[in-house]
Formats: C-alpha cells, structure tokens, sequence
C-alpha cells in the first residue's frame, strides 16, 4: 500500500472516528431539549446556559460532523448524472470537484475564519447572557474544526479518485478503512 493510500486511510479513520463520536451529541441534544422544555413548562424554570448548550451541541453534530458525511457520500450532488455515471466518470467529476472547488472553498473559510476565531479567543469570548455559556470562543473555533476536517476528507475523496483514475481497485468507503 503506497504512502497516498496510507494518508487517505488515516484520514478516512479521523473522520470515521469524529463523525461516531459528535453523533452521540444528538442524543444530548435531545436530552437537554426534553429537559429544558419540561423545566420550562412544567416547573415554569428557564436555564440560558441550558438553552444554549443545545446551540452548541448541534453545531459541533453539523460541522463536525460533515467530513465524515462526506466520507460516506451523504453530500448533495447532482445525482441524475452522477448515479448512472461509470466509476471513471465519478472519479473525474470528484477529482476535479475537490481540486477546484472544495478546496479553495476550505482554503478561504479557513483564511476568513482565522482572524475572527482569534480575535474571539484574544478577549475569551462569552455569552452576551450573564447565566450563558461563557465559552463562545469555543464554539467559534468548530468553524476551523469543521474547514479542517471536510478539507481533508477531500483530499483523502482526491486520492481515492485518482487511484480509481490510476486503475487501482479502491473499495468503496464504509465503516473503517477505505484501503
């Protein structure tokens, strides 16, 4: 197994093991929902940083999260062509959709991203609540988290392409490796 597949390999298992682990997050979403809905109208008690905790959770699911669903093609495409498409044509049309528009896309959230997150850190940003969540900081940096993680899911979508291109065998990726 050359040095590329190794690379998309690990990369594969990154996304693969953040993507299962942010998943358990919808569960406490769905918790701390119940729990906020219940408090509210059953005790008429409200908690901001309660009710905050559920923006938190579910951006970190979504961003997160979304290099993982595109290790597992759940991003939209236009499938009218891309389903009855051979696997030469798909390797194409991903290569060069990742080479010219997915990385640039990553590669400017990242430079906008940057300076707002750091300025956001500089002063530890909070909440504008005085019971929130005084950690907005944290929140923010998920937008590097997510450009990061979905930058690399496609240049490890890139190898796999150009190997199929190459006329490498590549198994579609499911749970675990991808090589």
């Amino acid at each position: 197994m050359g040095r590329l597949q190794h690379l998309a390999s690990w990369i594969d298992r990154c996304n693969e093991a953040v993507g299962r682990t942010v998943a358990w997050l919808t569960v406490g979403t769905v918790l701390v929902q119940f729990t906020v809905v219940v408090l509210r109208y059953v005790f008429g008690v409200g908690l901001i940083w309660m009710q905050e905790s559920i923006i938190y959770m579910h951006a970190t699911v979504l961003m997160a999260g979304a290099g993982y669903t595109l290790l597992h093609g759940g991003h939209v495409r236009v499938d009218i062509f891309y389903r009855t498409a051979s696997p030469e044509r798909k390797a194409w049309t991903d290569l060069l959709g990742v080479v010219f528009f997915l990385i640039p896309v990553m590669i400017l959230i990242i430079t906008v991203a940057w300076p707002y997150v750091a300025t956001s850190w500089a002063s530890y940003e909070g909440s504008a609540e005085t019971s929130g969540i005084q950690a907005v900081f944290v929140l923010k940096s998920v937008i590097l988290v997510f450009a990061a993680l979905v930058l690399l899911q496609g240049i490890s979508l890139a190898i796999a392409s150009a190997l199929v291109l190459a006329g490498v065998p590549v198994p579609p990726p499911g749970p675990g490796d991808r090589f």
